[in-house]
């Protein structure tokens, strides 16, 4: 759990997954006669995207997202219920999605679990008042009168974090040409002192973003001191992009630097919950600047420029798909909206300012551009899926849906032979790690809705399954250290699709142990059980891997471990509830002792100086918001009076 050298576990198979290849259209077929023989309940087979799912909690200023809509299942009624113990709520519990009815709520059976109670309630309150006090030194709580320090680390240090943004991120986010950076960098370190301002937050963005990877052998203040300093520099550039309007900020350098931001805001956790309103912001000034338009209908424009305007443009959509799946929320551009081609397939050294023609390789040649153009293969695909998902006026027919689940697993397919073909051009285990999972994490948000109905409707069996493998997947990537590393300490995209995945495990555990304690076959077999449970234990190493580098958030890790106890309770045949509150008791012990060590940490940085006199709250869009929201995000359908 604080092992410096966590790893996300290897890829595994579900017992089932070798022989999960399903005909879909003999399944479609069958859907459709089963639509057609309903006529008492004509909207069978639709997913609903309407308001009754989309509550607003009140107090955080969002929508509830994904995970949160499958933590009201049925099968975390027992889990749901000692959580509401824990917080005092003694009255009603959470809705459940089955109908929406409340439930009463009984008090705690025994003295015992009475006691326990009320220690995890303390516990509960006590990382809360640790975590406020760890958030006092960041730098949206220590704005002072102060230019920034936006200074760079060692010249060492700071060409290591260059190479490893360039080795990883823009891969998938092309949003810089290499040649022009490095020339730019090179004459940074020459003169820094009068570099301009963009250029500077352009380069820091580029070194906290590739940091965000790096981990000091053997020293947590190293590591925490250089994660303190990237945040402050994400924090001065979101700031810049805040500040008066100016034309001169409304050119490829400003789109940069703002794409930027939102990256390192994804790969720190920063406010990364919020991402999808900033999203507005670029997308209008994007469009403002023309990037919606194929540069053949701008004259006048260098090949360079031309090209750099369709890699950022095709940047900021992938940006929008996955900033949308992370909220809930609808993405804020379709594809009517614009004309800009995909990108040239060719490498950067292919082009500089004086390239009068660029001849773009066949696609089966691997460039610095093919990981971009693979994504954007499937984004008309996943942007309708997200469309369809976050429509408040449509329903999702299950045909249609099993029709995009299988062209988005067609994609994959593709994506990953493309990658195994090249894997000697310089494809990395970081690189098919983060396109797979750019492109699987949409099918558990797409399957969800049936999969929920499938215990009971064997007619929605296919969704379970895929909901199944896609989580199985998703948290058992190839073992790669930097991945392992980003998916640690990132929020975001790099955080949602994981907790969907934990999510999803969690449920079918518990359906899964119940349904054979029901049938007497708990201890004949145990195959299948003792995987999920072994992968839950993986994603509780994962949570407590993030407590270790940073998140505030230990909700995630209790209710992980509460669903453990209620499945060894089950086993065992003792009580439930005794058995979930010891675990959350001990898992809440567990993760104070992090955030204490966490906390010292903290003590010992210098104190986050000089980030903006401007104060926050009169900025627009985002930018007046708590950054350190995604920090308390609910896992489940936690509590949301506590956070």
């Amino acid at each position: 759990m604080g092992n410096d050298s966590f790893q996300l576990p290897s890829r595994r198979s579900t017992p089932n997954e070798e022989n999960s290849e399903v005909d879909i259209p003999n399944l479609l077929k069958r859907v459709q006669r089963l639509e057609r023989s309903s006529t008492s309940t004509p909207a069978y087979g639709l997913s609903e995207s309407g308001l009754d799912d989309s509550q607003i909690i009140l107090n955080k200023t969002r929508m509830l997202n994904w995970s949160f809509r499958m933590g009201t299942a049925e099968e975390l009624t027992t889990v749901l219920a000692c959580y509401t113990q824990y917080t005092d709520e003694r009255y009603t519990k959470p809705k459940h999605a089955d109908g929406g009815k409340s439930i009463d709520m009984d008090p705690p059976q025994n003295n015992e679990t009475e006691a326990l109670v009320a220690q995890i309630s303390d516990l509960l309150h006590n990382c809360k008042r640790l975590a406020k006090s760890m958030k006092i030194g960041r730098p949206t709580r220590s704005i002072s009168q102060n230019n920034p320090s936006l200074s760079l680390p060692s010249r060492e240090e700071a060409d290591a974090m260059v190479t490893l943004y360039f080795q990883c991120f823009e891969s998938t986010h092309r949003i810089l040409h290499v040649p022009s950076f490095w020339a730019e960098y090179h004459r940074y370190w020459e003169n820094p002192e009068d570099t301009p301002i963009a250029l500077r937050l352009k380069i820091l963005l580029v070194v906290g973003i590739g940091s965000s990877l790096h981990r000091y052998e053997n020293d947590e203040e190293a590591d925490a001191r250089f994660r303190n300093m990237a945040h402050q520099w994400v924090y001065a550039a979101q700031t810049w992009l805040a500040g008066p309007l100016e034309k001169g900020r409304l050119n490829i350098t400003g789109l940069q630097i703002h794409c930027l931001t939102i990256l390192a805001r994804q790969s720190f956790s920063i406010g990364a919950d919020l991402l999808w309103m900033s999203m507005g912001s670029l997308v209008h000034t994007a469009m403002q600047m023309g990037l919606h338009r194929d540069p053949v209908h701008l004259p006048g424009m260098s090949v360079l420029q031309a090209e750099m305007r369709r890699r950022t443009w095709a940047t900021i959509l992938e940006l929008v798909i996955q900033c949308s799946l992370d909220s809930a929320m609808p993405p804020r551009i379709s594809l009517d909206e614009f004309d800009t081609q995909i990108p040239s397939n060719s490498n950067d050294d292919d082009i500089n300012e004086s390239t009068a023609v660029l001849k773009s390789h066949p696609r089966n040649i691997y460039t610095s551009t093919s990981q971009q153009l693979l994504l954007l293969d499937s984004l008309p695909l996943r942007l309708r899926i997200v469309q369809l998902l976050t429509s408040f006026h449509s329903e999702l027919p299950y045909p249609e849906t099993l029709a995009l689940s299988s062209k988005t697993t067609e994609a994959l397919r593709k994506s990953s032979q493309f990658m195994k073909e090249h894997s000697k051009s310089g494809v990395t285990s970081f690189h098919r790690n983060l396109l797979d999972y750019l492109v699987r994490r949409v099918l558990i948000p797409l399957h969800c809705p049936f999969a929920s109905k499938a215990r009971k409707d064997p007619s929605f069996h296919y969704s379970l399954e895929v909901n199944l493998n896609t989580a199985m997947a998703i948290i058992s990537p190839e073992p790669d250290e930097y991945f392992s590393r980003l998916m640690a300490i990132g929020g975001g995209l790099f955080r949602e699709g994981m907790r969907y995945a934990g999510t999803v495990i969690s449920i079918e555990l518990l359906a899964h142990v119940e349904a054979q304690s029901l049938d007497g076959t708990l201890h004949r077999s145990s195959q299948q059980r003792e995987l999920l449970k072994q992968v839950m234990k993986d994603i509780i190493s994962w949570e407590s891997e993030r407590i270790r580098l940073g998140e505030t958030n230990v909700k995630g890790h209790m209710f992980l471990n509460m669903i453990m106890a209620q499945v060894e309770a089950v086993e065992l045949g003792i009580s439930r509830e005794l058995n979930i509150a010891q675990s959350a008791k001990e898992s809440l012990e567990f993760s104070h002792g992090l955030l204490l060590q966490r906390h010292g940490l903290a003590a010992s940085e210098p104190n986050n100086q000089g980030l903006a006199s401007e104060d926050f709250a009169g900025m627009h869009e985002s930018y007046g918001l708590d950054f350190d929201m995604d920090h308390d995000f609910d896992f489940f359908s936690a509590d949301t009076r506590f956070s």
